[in-house]
């Protein structure tokens, strides 16, 4: 895929809004609960939302971003509800240039934050948004989406999500964006996954959450492979975690990176109490 023959662009037609529909529910699932309708992605640009597509040469919406922009502590936030890209755009970073376009039009609108939810057990997305964005979880919401969204995506496990915060001013999200947060993660990863602390095992075989300075909490490498295998592992997997990070979240710890390691086939989030 040509990087320079794709455009970004807001939607701005009927056919655009029709087509960002049916990319949500190839995404989601027919039976996805949760689509937003044109309406509303019309709407939502009224207000400083934004609803914005990456385009090909001929027309072809290959991904799109949407959310609605409104006030959270006094301030002027924008919430960022849904992004995918089509199968056969994807791994072409297209939704790191969608997430840099949607910063652009809400610096241009004076909104300075952004905020979002994905699922702690997804690596892939922990890899994007704190490694690639330079976003932070804040907050963990057990079962925040309910049980019953219709997608084969979310089937079987509790909607826990992280909300996560994206300073969109923050140097160090510029650095994400630009590609300087690679290398330093890389020598993050190669140094952080030998870490000798007691939050290191998998907390399925920890009794006691560990008080340490900084502690690692174990995340599955692919968690729909590991749904696919066992669906009471991947549970048990949801309420271990679960435990982990309510307890270090309400007691003064901040997710302060995510490791990978692609040989062990292992990730680990870093918490560090503030």
């Amino acid at each position: 895929m040509n990087a320079e023959k794709i455009t970004l662009r807001p939607l701005a037609s009927q056919d655009d809004y029709r087509r960002c529909v049916a990319l949500q529910r190839a995404t989601w699932g027919e039976d996805f609960g949760e689509c937003v309708p044109p309406s509303i992605l019309l709407a939502a640009q009224k207000v400083g939302g934004v609803a914005a597509g990456a385009f090909d040469l001929e027309g072809r919406l290959l991904g799109f971003i949407f959310g609605v922009s409104g006030v959270r502590a006094g301030r002027p936030a924008h919430w960022s509800d849904m992004l995918a890209v089509a199968e056969g755009a994807r791994g072409h970073r297209l939704g790191i240039r969608l997430k840099a376009y949607q910063r652009e039009l809400l610096l241009k609108n004076g909104i300075e934050v952004a905020y979002w939810t994905y699922d702690p057990l997804e690596a892939q997305n922990a890899h994007i948004n704190i490694n690639l964005l330079g976003a932070r979880p804040i907050e963990y919401v057990p079962d925040m989406y309910g049980e019953a969204t219709g997608s084969s995506l979310h089937a079987g496990l509790p909607t826990d999500r992280f909300v996560v915060e994206w300073l969109l001013t923050d140097p160090a999200v510029e650095a994400a964006l630009a590609g300087e947060k690679l290398a330093q993660a890389a020598a993050t990863e190669a140094a952080g996954v030998n870490m000798q602390t007691s939050g290191g095992a998998r907390l399925s075989h920890e009794p006691e959450l560990p008080a340490d300075p900084a502690v690692r909490v174990e995340v599955p490498w692919d968690v729909q492979s590991l749904k696919r295998t066992s669906m009471e592992v991947a549970r048990s997997w949801r309420e271990e975690t679960r435990r982990a990070f309510l307890y270090y979240l309400e007691n003064g710890y901040a997710v302060t990176a995510f490791l990978r390691d692609a040989a062990g086939r292992r990730c680990f989030y870093v918490l560090t109490r503030r």
